[in-house]
């Protein structure tokens, strides 16, 4: 894999924001059901003729002033009703791939909830048959690769994780990994540790979310117990400089979200986001969008605002972005083709 480039001080600071929007990157958390747009949800509620508790498209988006993860949640999963039919899942995706594409998104890492459809009647097939082909087609229509990680609500018990794995197994071709999503409060990642163990043992890939509002031992409990490759949001950390110092020497990936930690409060505002501070730890964290219809933007637009507000230059753009490619999930050769592409996007910058 590539060092920094030897031109990457060139780069006049001026032409940062251009080059932020511009180089390739990776999205390794995006919560395929978080980018559902207010207008695509009453699109769909008409459609489907479900009855939606806002009277338009401005009251849902009013409805956005979220003081906890909690008090998200409940609209997120009201958001969700709407879905009902493949084509639904199809579209949701495919609007979110389209965004992607167009914020220079090479590979996505997408989550899906499917205990969020099937309490509602909605089949598996379902809900994985839309995504599916959504994937398909932005392969070959954006050039777009995208992978499909299913993910447990940590609020259900770990009885009906295993129900909804068991479901998922006739499709496991269509998944490369799980995850652990949902209020991350009083639901401890060891809660999951049999459910993750029978995953590694099925040759998945293993994520959870940790240490947003739960504390770093939730982190260290991802990684024991749960044996995770990567940590999801993880910004908690720096109140445990031992933790640091392992994930640091360890090269666990941190999938960061700036603008969800703004919205949900986990920061008051993003001068104080501590992205900066996790990278000169020498941490591997990744900026990301998370549920972005509700947080307020795009891969891009997370860029765009935590380089205005942070002490952050070229150098930490390009490692973020190398951080984004290199923890991902694909073959390592296809790493090294989009570190190719990223070298070339800052040598032109640099020009």
């Amino acid at each position: 894999m590539s060092s920094l480039p030897a031109d990457i001080h060139r780069i006049p600071a001026d032409r940062l924001g251009a080059l932020v929007a511009a180089m390739p990157k990776a999205e390794l958390h995006i919560h395929i059901e978080g980018s559902l747009e207010p207008e695509l949800i009453f699109q769909l509620a008409q459609r489907n003729r479900v009855a939606l508790p806002y009277p338009s498209v401005e009251a849902l988006r009013a409805a956005y002033a979220f003081t906890d993860l909690q008090s998200f949640l409940d609209i997120y999963y009201a958001g969700a009703s709407v879905l009902l039919h493949e084509q639904d899942f199809e579209d949701m995706a495919w609007a979110y791939l389209q965004k992607a594409a167009a914020d220079n998104v090479l590979h996505a890492e997408i989550f899906f909830d499917p205990q969020t459809h099937t309490a509602r009647g909605v089949p598996f097939k379902t809900v994985i048959d839309g995504l599916s082909r959504a994937v398909d087609r932005a392969q070959s229509e954006l050039g777009v690769s995208a992978s499909l990680i299913l993910c447990f609500l940590r609020h259900l018990s770990e009885e009906e994780a295993f129900a909804t794995l068991e479901e998922a197994l006739p499709f496991q071709d269509r998944f490369i990994g799980v995850g652990l999503d949902s209020s991350e409060r009083g639901h401890p990642p060891e809660k999951f540790a049999r459910v993750f163990a029978r995953c590694r043992d099925l040759g998945l890939r293993l994520v959870a979310h940790a240490g947003e509002e739960g504390p770093p031992a939730y982190i260290w409990n991802a990684l024991d117990v749960l044996k995770v490759e990567r940590i999801d949001h993880g910004v908690r950390c720096v109140e445990d400089p031992t933790l640091v110092q392992r994930l640091a020497r360890e090269g666990i990936a941190l999938t960061v979200c700036p603008l969800s930690n703004i919205k949900l409060c986990v920061f008051p505002q993003m001068q104080q986001h501590n992205l900066a501070q996790l990278l000169d730890a020498g941490l591997k964290a990744t900026v990301n969008s998370d549920d972005p219809a509700y947080f307020g933007g795009y891969m891009n637009q997370n860029f765009a605002e935590t380089f205005a507000s942070l002490p952050l230059d070229a150098a930490a753009a390009y490692t973020l972005a190398r951080n984004s490619f290199e923890a991902s999930f694909a073959e390592r050769s296809q790493k090294v083709k989009w570190v190719d592409r990223l070298d070339e996007s800052f040598a032109r910058f640099a020009a």
